[in-house]
Parts: structure tokens; C-alpha cells; sequence
């Protein structure tokens, strides 16, 4: 029993991750509806300050503490996630939805290679492998078929930006306090995106209920807890590995379609679900299965 306890307490941040795609994912369809009655950049704006501003008020010691670095660092990234969603928010008006989902999804590719390249940090063959055995699923998840359209290259800058998201975390989460971080990087995002929508002059109130309960449920669990726990997790949790499990996004959004919407998924679709999972397992499991009995996890920063 003790050693079941410690296994689980072994993979707590990447069990949390998990749940944190089971909220995105869950919100799909409520955003989606949303965003039809609200200017897309409002409701981000709305949303991503609202988070701000709630963790703020819930801790404000905490977030109000200073850390040399701390302010840049997360204006670094709340500059990658207000990029990622612009980017996928303008690219949608000009390609399909299964295009987008696919191209966002290769930010599980482009983390490892973005490691590589920029930060010197070899992702390892496991961590690799699990990548493209993600991407294969999002494409069979996502794609169904291969177009050129003008939106393409747009929506390929989200992917680079939300992989620039998880390396900027990978980064500096080790660091700084999670709490403040969180806060200042959501807080960017979110004037980032009032200034857009302001000079876009779509700055508009919510008008409906609807709307309402989508900005509070996305600013309370998709925003303020989703990307606190997220930044705490990548001081345990690889980019790479951490990219790997967002993969895991679509497939409960496909589920909640099902359950919500009425959605189904193809055969084809539930393989690639199959194979998304296979790939987070094969980069989570894979090197320690291989390690020598015994072998010590490496740990990140305490709490």
C-alpha cells in the first residue's frame, strides 16, 4: 500500500496536468458558443484578467511579492500566450477547424526541437518518440484533409508560440514563485489582448447569460487554476513532457463533445485518441521503465 502511495505521488504533476487538459477540453464547447456572440479578443481579454485579478485577490501578499526577474519573466510568457491564442483565434476565420487543431497540436513536436536548438537541452529518445506518436494521433484526431489555405501559417504561429509557452515555464518556473508568476504572465496576456480588442474597437459588455457563465467558468477553472497549476508543475515536469500531455486536450474534447454536444468521434478518430495516449505513456514511462532498478527520479525545486 505504501509503495501504491508513493508510485502515485511519484507522477502528482503529471496526474494534475492531465486534469488540467480534462478543463480545457471540457470548455470547448462553451467557448466555442461563446465566441460567436462576443468579439474572440474580448472575451480573452475578459477572460485572462478576470483570472489575474482573481488569484490576485485570493493571495494578495503573495502576489504582490517582488522576485528580480520575476515581472520580465512572466511578461515573456503572457506575451507567448496571448500569441498563441491571437494566433489561433485570427487563423480560424481562414481555415477549418480540423486544420487549426492539427497545426496548434504540433507544438509537441516543435518543444523538443525548440529544447534542442535554443536551450541546449537534448529531450531524450523516450520523451521523442512519445512526441511523434502524439502528433500521428492529433493528425488522425484533427486532420482530415490535407488543404492549403491562408490561415495555415497563422495558426502554425500559435503552435510556435504555445511551444515558446512551455519552454518559457520550463524555464523559469524552477525560479520564481509559481503564485506570481501565474499571475503577472495572466495578467499579460490579458491587457495584451484588451489593447488589441480596444484598438480593434471591439471592446464591448457581455449580453447575454450565456456568455457570462462561459467567462466564469473559463477564468476560474480554464484560467486562473488551469495555468497555476500548470506553471507549477513544469518545475517538476519536462517541456517535453509536458507538451506530450497537452496533446491530451482534444481527446477530452471529444469527449465532452460526445457527452454535451452530441459529437461523435470516427474510428479513425478514436485511434488517434489511442495513440495520443500511447504517446504520453511512451514519454513518461519509457525512460524509467528502461532505468536501472533503484535509479533516483530527478526532482525540481520544493514548493
Amino acid at each position: 500500500m505504501l509503495s501504491t502511495r508513493r508510485g502515485v505521488g511519484a507522477y502528482r504533476w503529471e496526474l494534475a496536468m492531465v486534469a488540467v487538459t480534462a478543463v480545457w477540453g471540457s470548455t470547448f464547447v462553451l467557448v466555442r458558443d461563446a465566441v460567436a456572440q462576443i468579439p474572440p479578443f474580448t472575451f480573452i481579454a475578459y477572460r485572462f484578467l478576470a483570472a489575474a485579478l482573481l488569484l490576485a485577490a485570493l493571495r494578495p501578499r503573495l502576489a504582490a511579492g517582488g522576485q528580480p526577474g520575476l515581472l520580465a519573466a512572466g511578461a515573456a510568457a503572457g506575451l507567448a500566450l496571448f500569441a498563441g491564442y491571437g494566433f489561433q483565434t485570427v487563423g480560424l476565420q481562414y481555415t477549418t477547424a480540423s486544420n487549426a487543431g492539427f497545426i496548434t497540436g504540433l507544438s509537441v513536436v516543435l518543444t523538443p526541437l525548440f529544447a534542442g536548438l535554443l536551450l541546449r537541452q537534448p529531450p531524450g529518445r523516450w520523451p521523442v518518440t512519445g512526441a511523434l506518436l502524439a502528433a500521428a494521433g492529433l493528425a488522425l484526431l484533427s486532420l482530415q484533409r490535407l488543404e492549403v489555405r491562408q490561415g495555415d501559417a497563422l495558426v502554425f504561429g500559435c503552435a510556435v508560440a504555445f511551444a515558446a509557452h512551455i519552454l518559457l515555464l520550463g524555464r523559469f518556473a524552477p525560479r520564481f514563485s509559481s503564485y506570481r508568476l501565474a499571475v503577472v504572465q495572466l495578467a499579460t496576456a490579458g491587457l495584451l489582448a484588451l489593447a488589441w480588442a480596444g484598438v480593434a474597437g471591439d471592446l464591448v459588455l457581455p449580453g447575454s447569460a450565456e456568455v457570462w457563465v462561459a467567462l466564469v467558468i473559463t477564468s476560474v477553472a480554464a484560467s486562473a487554476g488551469a495555468f497555476l497549476i500548470q506553471t507549477r508543475a513544469q518545475r517538476e515536469v519536462s517541456p517535453t513532457r509536458t507538451a506530450v500531455i497537452l496533446t491530451m486536450e482534444p481527446v477530452f474534447a471529444g469527449l465532452f463533445g460526445f457527452l454535451l454536444a452530441g459529437e461523435r468521434l470516427s474510428g479513425r478518430g478514436w485511434l488517434g485518441a489511442g495513440l495520443i495516449l500511447a504517446g504520453m505513456l511512451v514519454a513518461e514511462l519509457g525512460g524509467r521503465l528502461s532505468a536501472a532498478p533503484g535509479q533516483p527520479r530527478t526532482s525540481g525545486a520544493q514548493p
